[in-house]
């Protein structure tokens, strides 16, 4: 058996409370990880054209309100 094989068996035997609290904890790495992604590609400059596309827009006048 994989690890994987082994930590899917000992998650499917968990009560119901600790299933929620893992599925927590992923949704919350998922987010931190997201985050840290997010901030990283921003340093890097590779948001840049996100910012340019908003200004051309707000020009243009074609911005639109969400």
């Amino acid at each position: 058996m994989t690890n994987v094989d082994e930590i899917k068996a000992a998650i499917e035997s968990l009560r119901e409370t600790e299933y929620a609290q893992l599925r927590q904890w992923f949704t919350e790495r998922d987010w931190r990880e997201w985050d840290e992604r997010i901030e990283a590609d921003s340093a890097a400059g590779k948001l840049d054209f996100l910012q340019k596309e908003a200004l051309a827009g707000k020009r243009a006048g074609t911005l639109k309100d969400l």
